[in-house]
């Protein structure tokens, strides 16, 4: 869906005063990046243009409020704007008020009281899903500030927050700022897996919170993999039950299922689902009879299994009835059917001479390739367009001209984005952006630097790269180190997508993600720090 939300946002204010930044960083102690305050403040990812002036006004959380303007076509019936006030106004004055400085009083000349959105768009969509065409541009100046936020995204919000500074009494200023911003890349997302540890709804939550404060918009859900099936499914429930690490406890129910895409649409964020398919698929079987292909010892079955069971039409019967379930629970335009690392070691019996004359013998390359299309081709019948692992695109499936491809293997990948783009297809690029590998000191400058451009192609090559993931896999993180594992290092990924491509400056990006790090820790999210150093609001445990 590519219709778009116009936002203008009045700030009413008048008078002049100097206002400071404070720099978080203890300065005697950070080695490598020079630890001197950003003009920037403490703006992530930075917007494509941003002029700071030196004139601020005070707000204060008795006399400031965010309202609709009276011209908005969108009012107190919109719950993802009214939702979004609420929210942003609890991250700029939460702490204060718990300080208790936000005591009645007359407000002075110097003073910014209210901020009014007015939604210029005919038809507000407030009830509509964020798609891949989504418009998150936006020109904003302060006094009067045009926001054009594509459907529904909250990043304009997100960037006021952020230019809010308080002194050492706690009170909060805003400087004068002229910011025109759009992201870079359209896709930008973060993979969690929910099948080797399962992720508690809270988690996931909290994580799909912080992605808005990154302005990531895609949470690429691997819901299911061989460890474990959580996903509950309505039309086979015996997945989970059988499949699950607990039938009752370690499931997604539809309930659940619904209240994350509807807490991702309320910040901007698509949900793509993952069902990888005919690999990492060992937990399907416990739940679904001859679904799996049975491995053989000689003659006889030796009781393990392999990938999905290609050669029975019952196969395609369950994946048309499981997929059409699938479109119809996850709103986003777009599954992803995974295709990755299938496992060819499985000894299987010789097959009937009606397949071995069709020319497959016990090619087992060719039996994937026949697997996936027939899976290509169900579920194109549901009216999704499809994601896949960038194996199907090298084994030479037949794909749909809007296939959307996702490099994986290689920490550069370059040779394989510009293979995949020279086809003809989108892409979007995970490679070097693998968090769950992890190493000692400040490995989020790795990150930073990578430039997911930088491969041999021409120019409308490169304009099929839509943006990239990070992912992180859950081998060995759970609901107690997932969110301090990914953050801040996602939000290195996060500026790369979204900031110009000559935002490069590794000395500014310390600073202002050393700051931007202490509002996540502020707002109550345990992100690791990136070296030596301390927030004025320590994060104080669960």
């Amino acid at each position: 869906m590519s219709t778009t939300l116009k936002f203008t946002v009045l700030l009413l204010a008048l008078g002049f005063c100097r206002g400071l930044l404070d720099n978080y960083i203890d300065e005697e102690e950070t080695e490598a990046p020079d630890a001197q305050a950003s003009k920037f403040g403490s703006l992530w990812p930075l917007p494509q243009k941003v002029q700071i002036s030196e004139v601020s006004f005070k707000l204060t959380s008795s006399s400031f409020k965010i309202v609709d303007a009276k011209e908005s076509s969108a009012g107190p019936s919109c719950s993802l704007l009214q939702d979004a006030y609420r929210r942003y106004y609890e991250y700029m004055f939460g702490s204060t008020k718990k300080l208790g400085l936000s005591k009645s009083r007359r407000t002075g000349p110097s003073e910014l009281t209210e901020l009014q959105v007015w939604i210029t768009s005919p038809d507000s969509e407030c009830d509509d899903y964020p798609s891949v065409t989504s418009d998150e541009s936006c020109e904003s100046l302060l006094f009067l500030i045009l926001i054009r936020l594509i459907q529904i995204s909250m990043s304009g919000l997100e960037t006021f927050s952020q230019l809010l500074y308080e002194d050492e009494y706690g009170a909060k200023s805003v400087n004068a700022t002229t910011i025109s911003d759009f992201p870079r890349f359209a896709h930008r997302g973060i993979l969690l897996d929910s099948s080797r540890h399962f992720l508690p709804i809270k988690v996931i939550l909290a994580n799909l919170e912080t992605m808005a404060m990154n302005k990531f918009n895609v949470f690429h859900w691997h819901i299911v993999d061989d460890q474990s099936f959580p996903y509950l499914s309505r039309t086979f429930p015996q997945l989970s039950q059988q499949g699950a690490y607990h039938p009752y406890t370690h499931v997604y129910t539809p309930a659940d299922v619904k209240m994350v895409i509807e807490f991702a649409r309320l910040r901007g964020i698509r949900v793509i689902p993952e069902f990888d398919t005919p690999g990492h698929t060992q937990s399907w079987g416990k739940g679904q009879k001859d679904l799996l292909t049975p491995c053989y010892s000689g003659s006889k079955p030796s009781g393990t299994f392999g990938p999905i069971n290609p050669i029975l039409n019952t196969t395609y019967d369950f994946m048309n009835q499981f997929f059409k379930e699938i479109s119809t629970v996850f709103p986003d335009a777009y599954v992803h059917l995974g295709g990755d690392e299938v496992d060819f070691t499985c000894p299987i019996q010789t097959f009937s001479s009606s397949w071995n004359s069709t020319g497959f013998k016990q090619d087992y390359s060719k039996l994937e390739s026949f697997y996936i299309q027939r899976l290509l081709d169900i579920v194109t019948t549901t009216n999704k367009g499809y994601m896949i692992w960038q194996e199907v695109f090298d084994n030479g499936v037949k794909l749909k001209p809007d296939t959307v491809v996702h490099v994986w293997i290689g920490g550069g990948s370059n040779e394989e984005m510009e293979k995949v783009t020279a086809a003809g297809y989108t892409t979007i690029l995970s490679a070097p952006w693998y968090l769950d590998l992890i190493s000692y000191a400040q490995d989020w400058q790795k990150y930073y630097k990578v430039e997911p451009l930088n491969f041999n192609g021409t120019e409308e090559q490169k304009k099929l790269v839509i943006g990239g993931e990070a992912c992180l896999w859950g081998e060995y993180v759970d609901a107690t180190n997932l969110t301090p594992r990914l953050w801040p290092r996602a939000s290195a990924v996060a500026e790369r997508l979204w900031s110009a491509k000559d935002v490069t400056d590794i000395n500014d990006a310390f600073n202002r993600l050393s700051m931007h790090r202490c509002r996540m820790v502020e707002r109550g999210i345990p992100a690791e720090p990136l070296f030596s150093s301390y927030c004025p609001r320590e994060y104080k445990g669960i």
